[in-house]
């Protein structure tokens, strides 16, 4: 369905068969023709109904709905039955609908995902069943160019929720299609299953995942690796997102198989170019070059490390030598401030540590762990990030020491869901007098302060996973590299509301997600073709191609295969 309207679908489906098909199901909206010649008379409400009118009153029904988990399975279930009035619907209401869908209340979704499943969805891949991949993945009868794929450990804030994460790629698959164009048919998510170490789903007698503990160390990798193999054997030109894995597996996962198919992690490299993008367009706000900003990173796991290595990677860029821009960078996590004189620092950190001995005159006592107070007394930063998934961690005495140093502090608390914010956007405001620039992970509604309303920016992957998307399969990306996260980054700077209006939102509108995911997608392509992992096209031909692959939800005539 989609993309091309006035082209007839051939099928040989009929009947029940077919309005049991979610990615041909039109419901009420087949004609009287072709509810003749599909064999459907009778079998739907003799009422004909354009997408329009189904829009409406899914709307209604969708309303009605008394809580955000019931709006969120009612959304579902409409995914479920007709994908293409899922699609129309959600288009239609975005601003109102994305947060019902993905986050925050996808993390509430995960967590009850076994009391709220209803429908197969995507495949499920268990540690007992890892000699049958192949045979899993024959099942699976389409071809496929997206998939998303977790393990279920880190989902968002909320920790290991194991089967219930596989409520992630599906909702991440769904801002594929909704945001960045890519046809559902052509959409695959997946949760490996290795076991789950949260008791309370092991005790939980609906739980429908494996039910064992975690596997670990080489089974583990063992069975990644036989992952992988199977993908690549079934779907050689697949794009393969790793999703919400442990900050420990991820990393190296992404190093592992970055050379060997077109893959990338959203969490490291998705969060790092939507954060790097909004940064700078407060920074521009202010008047502040990067390279001439400091920035405070609170968390070191996978959102932490790939942010401040992007930040560092752009400061480069505009002139500062590794070392310049490392000293402007300062990630602390829960012992305190990264140094490399800090016993048993995981060596993925080690490129974020800063020199202990650089620190000598900084006013923090003699303490082997320097807190977040004495980083910000100290450092004096114009950017402040949060991405540990624990509330409260950006205090007042914290926040007004920030603003004590710059004029309009850049304060992002990132974790996902909204209740795992590092502070609140009204708080912020309060604390700095209304100066702070703000934008968190999860929507918020817009905040009133000394009779100014201040809309609050999301500043959310979906900005950019779904335009990455569109790019790569567009002109057939072979690799994903880092340079084409900066490009995506540096694309949605120049689309900040806030270039124009200071007092504007950093990010664009929802209502505005298609057009910017072209915008963003253009500029990977781009940089995709200049660094020769796809064909060499000019961008003229580019901008064809980005138009030909976006899918959109409109219904098309059905005629019977012959």
């Amino acid at each position: 369905m989609g993309n091309l309207p006035g082209s007839p679908i051939a099928t040989s489906l009929t009947g029940t068969h077919l309005i049991d098909t979610p990615l041909l199901n039109k419901g009420t909206a087949f004609t009287a023709q072709e509810r003749h010649l599909l064999l459907l008379d009778g079998l739907l409400p003799p009422h004909y109904e354009t997408i329009d009118q189904q829009v409406d009153r899914c709307y209604q029904a969708f309303s009605g709905q008394p809580t955000d988990l019931e709006k969120h399975v009612y959304l579902r279930n409409l995914q479920d039955t007709n994908e293409t009035l899922f699609y129309r619907l959600m288009l239609d209401h975005i601003t109102e609908m994305m947060p019902i869908i993905y986050t925050p209340i996808v993390g509430l979704a995960c967590q009850k995902f076994s009391h709220i499943y209803r429908r197969p969805r995507g495949i499920f891949i268990s540690y007992p069943e890892r000699a049958h991949m192949d045979q899993i993945f024959s099942n699976v009868d389409r071809d496929i160019e997206v998939i998303v794929v977790t393990d279920g450990e880190r989902i968002l804030g909320l920790g290991d929720q194991g089967a219930g994460g596989m409520g992630i790629p599906i909702g991440k698959l769904s801002l594929y299609t909704l945001c960045g164009g890519i046809a559902p048919e052509k959409t695959l998510p997946i949760l490996i299953d290795l076991g789950t170490n949260n008791e309370e789903r092991l005790k939980d007698p609906t739980y429908i995942g494996w039910r064992k503990n975690r596997i670990r160390d080489k089974e583990y990798d063992d069975f990644i690796e036989q992952f992988v193999e199977a993908v690549m054997r079934r779907f050689p030109n697949v794009l393969l997102q790793w999703e919400d894995f442990a900050s420990a597996d991820a990393a190296p996962i992404l190093d592992r198989y970055r050379d060997r198919l077109c893959t990338f992690n959203d969490d490291i490299q998705g969060t790092a170019a939507v954060a790097t993008g909004t940064i700078l367009s407060a920074l521009e706000v202010v008047k502040k070059p990067l390279s001439e900003a400091n920035i405070v990173m609170l968390g070191a796991g996978s959102a932490g490390l790939g942010i401040t290595l992007q930040l560092q990677r752009t400061m480069v860029r505009e002139g500062l030598s590794d070392q310049e821009a490392k000293q402007r960078c300062f990630v602390v996590d829960q012992n305190g401030l990264l140094c490399d004189n800090r016993a048993g620092l995981n060596e993925t950190l080690h490129p974020l540590a800063q020199k202990r001995e650089d620190l000598s005159r900084w006013d923090c006592g003699t303490a082997d762990s320097i807190d977040l107070d004495a980083v910000v007394r100290n450092v004096k930063p114009d950017v402040l990030v949060g991405v540990t998934g624990v509330a409260g961690l950006f205090t007042e005495e914290i926040v007004r020491e920030m603003a004590t140093h710059v004029d309009r502090p850049i304060i992002f608390p990132l974790s996902n869901p909204t209740s795992r914010a590092e502070a609140t956007p009204a708080n912020l405001l309060n604390w700095t007098d209304g100066k702070a620039l703000v934008a968190t992970g999860s929507p918020f509604d817009p905040v009133t302060y000394a009779g100014k309303k201040y809309t609050i920016a999301q500043c959310n992957n979906s900005y950019i996973f779904p335009a990455m998307g569109l790019a790569i399969r567009s002109i057939g990306a072979r690799r994903v590299l880092d340079e084409m996260f900066m490009a995506a980054g540096l694309a949605l700077r120049e689309v900040s509301p806030a270039l124009k209006n200071s007092q504007a939102s950093l990010l664009p509108s929802l209502e505005d997600m298609r057009k910017v995911s072209v915008h963003i997608a253009k500029a990977v392509a781009v940089e995709a073709v200049r660094q020769g992992v796809a064909e060499d096209i000019a961008e003229a031909e580019i901008d064809a191609r980005l138009k030909s692959t976006l899918w959109m939800p409109e219904y098309q005539e059905f005629t019977l295969a012959k």
